[in-house]
């Protein structure tokens, strides 16, 4: 079960720093997955999460169900565990929620929090760029938002893979799986600029001299440091949100469909498995459209309707 201990330890992270949730419902959910986990290893299934289908999850329900625990108890294990399985969706470690197929209390549908271009610029522009880690903030948040990296990929990402003449970076995604991203300008003079005159005044621990973002003890940075970063920018950018640099990632991807970008290079950009994963920001762009006509169309604005009426002699 090593495989769901790691990712357990991400998905505490993620409802801990980008959801924000308690100590007390964080354990919740985790218990919910552990119980699976629990299923699994009495039944001597040895499987990863990429690997659980739809007979898995219906052995768990007969399993639950002959434990005597009552029905709404049953129905919110499911759902913390369709809540985990989601999460590992949106992360494309999974080509699909398969809990979704199973006939239980479906959890509503939720859209990935996303923030728009100024309220990414209001974050830019409250980095303290006088501290020692001023320009190296600003570079995280810039190859963050500018290449739609995950934490985990920044936190690893090697100068020998900037390959900045030719305007692109190797990023080594989930599965160890290699993909080529393009990267822009901006990003590029901060990463160049934090390279030149920030780390450079760093004492480098012994195996970090590759890895482009260090700590102020010359380490590589943890997940946990680059989201208490994105976190305090966005709260002092006045952002009332639950921003984690997944946040930014999903912006990227969300600017680049409403710029009129191929969802397929999309995918390929974010290293996405499948195009499905990919898709969840044309749902995104169909809400902010959906809410765009409830504000400001005439006939959906009472007060614009009873002008209308006045002025027409209706």
């Amino acid at each position: 079960m090593n495989n769901w201990n790691s990712y357990l330890r991400d998905y505490n992270a993620h409802l801990l720093l980008e959801r924000g949730l308690s100590k007390e419902t964080i354990y919740n959910y985790l218990q919910d997955v552990s119980k699976f986990c629990n299923y699994l290893d009495k039944e001597s299934i040895n499987i990863p999460p990429e690997k659980v289908d739809v007979s898995n999850l219906r052995g768990f329900i007969v399993w639950i169900n002959q434990k005597g625990l009552a029905a709404g108890t049953q129905a919110r294990i499911m759902q913390g565990l369709r809540a985990f399985f989601n999460y590992l969706w949106m992360e494309g470690i999974v080509k699909a929620n398969v809990t979704l197929l199973v006939d239980t209390p479906v959890l509503g549908f939720r859209l990935p929090v996303m923030l728009n271009i100024v309220e990414i610029e209001r974050m830019i522009k409250n980095i303290d760029r006088t501290s020692n880690e001023g320009q190296r903030n600003k570079a995280i948040i810039e190859t963050l938002y500018g290449c739609g990296l995950r934490v985990s990929e920044l936190v690893n990402l090697k100068i020998s893979e900037l390959f900045f003449n030719e305007g692109y970076i190797k990023v080594v995604g989930k599965g160890n799986k290699e993909r080529i991203v393009p990267i822009g300008r901006v990003a590029m003079n901060d990463i160049t600029s934090y390279l030149k005159f920030e780390r450079n005044q760093t004492e480098i621990q012994k195996g970090m001299n590759d890895i482009v973002f260090l700590n102020c003890h010359g380490s590589k940075m943890s997940r946990t440091m680059v989201f208490i970063i994105v976190q305090n920018l966005a709260k002092l950018a006045g952002i009332r949100k639950a921003v984690g640099p997944h946040t930014l990632r999903h912006s990227f991807a969300s600017h680049l469909l409403e710029g009129g970008a191929d969802l397929i290079a999309i995918q390929e950009m974010l290293g996405h498995d499948s195009i499905v994963t990919t898709e969840i920001y044309t749902h995104v762009q169909k809400q902010h459209l959906m809410d765009t006509i409830v504000r400001f169309h005439p006939r959906n604005t009472k007060t614009k309707n009873r002008l209308h009426y006045m002025t027409s002699g209706a």
